[in-house]
């Protein structure tokens, strides 16, 4: 069991959190939730031993090991495939390299009586017992048998990693992490970037293959499908439940009409003990009751109502002027880089107002089609955009493109023009930029604040196709369910590339699959794919055990 005893965060004397108290259980998946900025990320840095708290502990047996995979993968492009997930075992080839050292030193010192040659003695000696401690293992070979079963082949292993997109570098970090058997795996954000695929692998090792589990995620779907408890941060607090998170939020409601009952009982007790110390103050024969109900305001301890974040995004697209029958005609269409063929003639007819999901593996070719339709790459074969085709486009790194330097308002200022520019305030707000939010530089936006100023530049004008690569990376559930109730209403063109299953559920009617070099068209909705699809990935896992 590892326990997190009374911590605190204080920052420039303000209190983020105080007294968070928890304990791990060996099978516990939980899911560690709260509005942006409560403390979810440093509440897991403390766990991982990454950050310091200003007050309070972690605790855990000796022996325990807990592996923690970052939001920002620490991934380096300096080495290859096998050299980034073999590091799992840094510690014991630290051990082992410390020895030969040390022993190669005692080989050349002659000075067999003096302390500093028995100090090494004896640290040669410890290092031995811990080393010949540990079970025998083949450390190349079980690095060899984790990436395989990760999905990396034999000519991978020893690729450099730069070549690799997000979703295989999240499997280099996820092969670390199996390699370790951890006690505790801590995970931040994990499903960004990375495809369907990979989310069902993760989803099926941490159910069946992982121990404990603490998880921060926007992806309802997933937090769903692995947790079997839910720690809510808010207000500088906790609350635990032993659910998961559909079931926490029903629970969480449940527990704030409580609140807001016993609350306003409260609020009628105080005021009925005030009524009648005002009425008979100064009153002799009534002076012992005044004091009691005096002496009874003081005891009482205020009933605090969980806050509710009421700032949400305000997203409608404008109306779509209209274009022509075919917004977008892919034929026998081929991209290559060198000898690697991305995707081999690809057909493709989207028709106007149609909603198509673009999904497959990361790096089977989704933004390199998005690329090829926007005519920002050449390719073999033909792309068409339709009579009076507006595009509008999000890419995968919109947000990462925005100038740091500028200020939330420059930011949109710069881009905008015509009678749109007296607009911006207005625009930023419904974006949840308000006040002196729009005077913030970029450099000190949260990622999810990033995102939302750069999908700002989508309303700048009226567009009949979107075009949206990842557009829900780093926006919080609230902000997801907007921007999706937006593209239902969007009467224009629609193609999205999204991982998150439960954002793309009930969105698309069409779906064009990227597998094995080749666009497979789906006439069938994305609901029903996604569930074809999850069976057909376990399946193959199950086979792949």
């Amino acid at each position: 069991m590892i326990t997190v005893d009374s911590l605190a965060v204080e920052y420039s004397g303000k209190t983020l959190f105080s007294n968070v108290s928890f304990a791990i259980n060996p099978s516990d998946k939980i899911a560690l939730m709260g509005k942006n900025g409560a403390g979810k990320s440093t509440i897991m840095k403390i766990i991982a031993g990454e950050s310091k708290p200003s007050r309070g502990a972690v605790r855990a047996p000796k022996e325990a090991v807990i592996a923690y995979l970052p939001q920002h993968l620490l991934t380096e492009d300096n080495c290859t495939v096998f050299e980034e997930a073999a590091k799992a075992f840094k510690t014991v080839f630290a051990m082992r390299d410390e020895m030969e050292r040390l022993n190669k030193e005692l080989e050349t010192r002659t000075d067999y009586e003096s302390d500093e040659y028995m100090s090494i003695i004896e640290k040669v000696s410890d290092l031995s017992e811990k080393f010949y401690a540990l079970e025998e293992v083949n450390y190349d070979a079980e690095v060899e048998k984790a990436l395989k079963g990760l999905g990396f082949k034999q000519e991978d292993l020893y690729r450099p990693t730069s070549e690799f997109s997000g979703g295989w570098r999240m499997r280099i970090e996820l092969a670390k992490i199996l390699l370790q058997k951890p006690d505790l795996i801590l995970l931040d954000e994990p499903t960004n970037h990375i495809d369907i695929e990979s989310v069902i692998w993760l989803e099926d090792f941490l159910v069946n293959k992982a121990n404990a589990v603490l998880v921060i995620s926007h992806d309802k779907a997933f937090i769903d499908n692995i947790t079997n408890r839910t720690i809510e941060v808010t207000m500088g607090r906790i609350y635990d439940y032993k659910a998961n998170y559909s079931h926490y939020l029903q629970l969480r409601e449940e527990r704030r009409s409580h609140q807001i009952k016993a609350y306003q009982e409260q609020q009628r007790e105080i005021a009925d003990h005030m009524a009648f110390i005002e009425r008979f103050r100064g009153t002799y024969s009534k002076t012992n009751q005044v004091s009691s109900r005096e002496r009874m305001l003081e005891k009482i301890v205020p009933i605090e109502i969980d806050e509710i974040d009421t700032s949400a995004l305000k997203l409608r697209f404008p109306p779509a002027p209209r274009s022509g029958e075919h917004p977008v005609t892919v034929r026998e269409l081929t991209k290559k880089y060198g000898d690697q063929v991305v995707f081999n003639k690809a057909n493709m007819s989207i028709t106007r107002g149609e909603k198509i999901a673009f999904v497959g593996r990361n790096g089977e070719g989704k933004s390199t089609m998005i690329k090829a339709i926007l005519g920002e790459i050449e390719v073999e074969g033909e792309v068409h955009l339709g009579h009076n085709a507006k595009v509008g486009y999000f890419a995968q790194n919109q947000a990462s493109l925005l100038d740091p330097q500028l200020t939330v308002f420059e930011t949109v200022d710069q881009v905008a023009v015509g009678d749109i520019r007296t607009q911006i305030k207005n625009m930023l707000g419904r974006f949840m930029f308000s006040g002196d939010d729009i005077n913030k530089k970029v450099s000190v936006l949260s990622g999810g604040e990033k995102t939302r100023l750069a999908m700002v530049k989508l309303l700048l004008e009226p567009v009949n196709l979107l075009i949206l690569d990842e557009p829900t990376n780093h926006l919080d559930l609230k902000s997801k369910d907007v921007l999706k109730e937006a593209l239902l209403d969007f009467d224009g063109t629609l193609i999205l590339v999204s991982h998150d299953r439960a954002f793309l559920m009930g969105l698309a009617k069409k779906v064009f699959e990227f597998k094995d070099k080749r666009v497979i068209e789906h006439l069938e909705t994305i609901d029903e794919f996604l569930e074809r699809n999850r069976i057909r990935s376990i399946a193959e896992l199950n086979l792949s055990k």
